[in-house]
């Protein structure tokens, strides 16, 4: 069992910057992949970005391509989503989430195991 705690949502404003971090509070993230959805209000769960177990490969969603970027760090059990040049179509409830089935599927929310609690996002214009 994995217990996953997202932080650093918040307000921005246009063109500015967030950071979320992805913790385990429990069980270990490295042996799978890890991705961000977001989720806005009356909308589907979308995805954002995903990052290989090892880390050396990353993928984006079309909308955040060239402005976030994913991370992780394995000896902090963690993962990151820097998020610049904000825009407010960003705006949403933001999800990290870990999965360990098919690589190909990683755009699929089906695809993941864990899911944290979510944090939002606002991004005033």
């Amino acid at each position: 069992q994995v217990q996953l705690v997202e932080s650093g949502g918040g307000l921005v404003q246009a063109g500015g910057s967030l950071r979320l971090s992805c913790a385990a509070s429990e069980g270990t993230l490295n042996i799978y992949y890890m991705a961000w959805f977001r989720q806005a209000p009356g909308k589907e769960r979308d995805f954002v970005a995903a990052i290989s177990m090892a880390g050396g490969t990353t993928y984006y969603g079309g909308t955040v391509k060239g402005r976030f970027t994913i991370s992780r760090d394995h000896a902090q059990n963690s993962g990151a989503l820097q998020m610049d040049n904000l825009k407010p179509e960003d705006t949403a409830v933001y999800y990290c989430t870990i999965g360990s089935g098919r690589w190909s599927k990683k755009e699929q929310p089906t695809a993941y195991d864990y899911w944290g609690q979510g944090t939002q996002v606002t991004v005033s214009s």
